[in-house]
């Protein structure tokens, strides 16, 4: 058997075009190897319209469930869900409820009328942001925020995107990319991060008419860019970077080979006309003064045959994203209270939890007197047969080893750039080694290193 998740369907967070749960998207599915055959499928999210895509493949293990040993898949979700079914039928081990969600999206729009929620394992990430999940670091910073909450206000995790704005549960994780580790007897070790962030959608034909007295440049990083890095180029903290002094960093050829190829977390805009990616370079450089009038033409752009083919769909969504940025307070840090990012112990044999942590610390905070309060991760953990868990990931750039049974910290090492990636652990005569690959970046100082562990000789 071969067993996989996917992602979400084209657009992100408006499916006006879609209508309907939108099989196969945001489903763990199960192929017969030799013939290719679907045996099962498990949906997660219908018609997705909050961007929750299965991060990371499934698990395989087999745990104890009242004394019957079940082969299980278990998939961990953006929005902090843990799905644990049977491998052979899909079945769920722990009931899995399906209830109403709200329906009163963007026009044309069409959302599910119900979502799932496991009863079992508990969420490992945050479900709701309320007035009473404000932020709690400092009176400033839970006024800052508090006016941010009245003008888009909240709900829960499946608050439809909307004109006026909302806050977004899941984008940045729950679980992400990074993954996470089984032991044997069953129990999972996951990192997590609850942040919270700002969305706000605009009507396509809206944005056209509004770029439409703007230069070429500009008015083409409205349409491709500025979902992530922002209308005033400042970014959108450590996943989307500021722009603003782009010119310092990269030359116009770098700027055009970014573009193109992509880099990171950012995908190729290799389908742009070249014409075009040379006039958000010039924008981006303050090069340029052009009308966009005066460059564009119609008949100069694509298509709809010609975005299908590179990869643009045929189809521009009717809304689109004006506003995506984490919800932050003035100074940078989450609008909601602590913790940021966890590690988690859970028994997939009961679905309890056997601990929960903040992982990673901003000193500055710690020297105020706030308790740790955990930071945005990005990698994932390895579990050793020695009784330790070992993670990176952090924002602080350090690397740790807690007690599997306890969650109490062993050892920490500050890496020369930030682990954002998974651990690897192997043995070479008779020793073992442990490699985290410190890239860095992510708002963070570049990396580029790859730092290796091993215990002393004594030891």
């Amino acid at each position: 058997m071969v067993y996989f998740g996917t992602g979400s369907s084209f657009s992100d967070f408006y499916g006006g075009n879609r209508e309907g749960k939108n099989l196969f998207a945001n489903c763990i599915i199960a192929l017969e190897a030799e013939t290719g055959k679907m045996k099962w499928y498990f949906q997660t999210i219908h018609h997705d319209l909050w961007d929750l895509d299965l991060p990371t493949p499934p698990n395989l293990t087999t745990i104890n469930r009242n004394g019957e040993m079940i082969d299980v898949v278990v998939q961990t979700t953006k929005d902090g869900l843990i799905y644990i079914l049977d491998r052979d039928t899909d079945n769920s081990v722990f009931s899995v409820e399906e209830l109403p969600v709200l329906t009163d999206g963007l026009p044309e729009e069409h959302p599910w009328p119900f979502q799932k929620f496991p009863i079992k394992p508990l969420p490992f990430s945050s479900q709701t942001f309320r007035e009473d999940d404000i932020t709690n670091i400092s009176k400033e910073s839970r006024a800052y925020v508090k006016d941010l909450y009245n003008k888009f206000g909240s709900d829960h995790k499946f608050t439809l995107a909307s004109i006026k704005g909302t806050i977004l549960h899941g984008y940045s994780g729950g679980e992400e990319w990074g993954g996470n580790a089984i032991s044997p007897n069953g129990i999972l070790y996951q990192n997590s991060n609850n942040a919270p962030w700002i969305l706000q959608m605009v009507n396509a034909e809206d944005r056209d008419k509004e770029a439409s007295s703007l230069s070429s440049g500009n008015a083409l990083y409205l349409k491709n860019c500025a979902a992530c890095h922002r209308e005033d180029r400042k970014g959108s903290g450590s996943q989307f970077p500021a722009l603003e002094k782009i010119k310092i960093k990269f030359s116009k050829t770098e700027i055009l080979s970014i573009i193109e190829t992509g880099t990171g977390r950012m995908p190729s805009f290799q389908y742009i006309p070249e014409q075009d990616r040379e006039a958000i370079s010039k924008y981006l450089l303050n090069t340029e003064d052009v009308k966009q009038s005066e460059i564009i033409n119609e008949h100069d752009m694509p298509t709809p045959d010609e975005e299908m083919k590179n990869g643009v769909f045929g189809f521009e969504p009717e809304y689109v994203i004006k506003v995506g940025k984490r919800l932050t307070d003035q100074d940078g840090y989450q609008g909601n209270k602590p913790p940021w990012g966890t590690l988690n112990a859970i028994n997939l044999n009961t679905g309890n939890y056997l601990w929960s942590i903040p992982l990673g610390e901003y000193p500055e905070l710690t020297e105020r007197g706030i308790p740790i309060t955990g930071t945005p991760n990005y990698g994932g953990p390895v579990a050793t047969a020695g009784g330790i868990i070992l993670i990176a990931a952090t924002k602080d750039e350090r690397i740790r080893a807690f007690d599997k049974e306890s969650g109490d910290m062993l050892w920490e090492f500050q890496l020369p750039a930030g682990g954002f990636a998974s651990l690897i652990t192997y043995e070479v005569k008779g020793k073992q080694f442990v490699v985290i690959a410190a890239g860095g970046a992510r708002g963070q100082k570049p990396g580029g290193y790859y730092v290796a562990f091993v215990l002393p000789d004594d030891q």
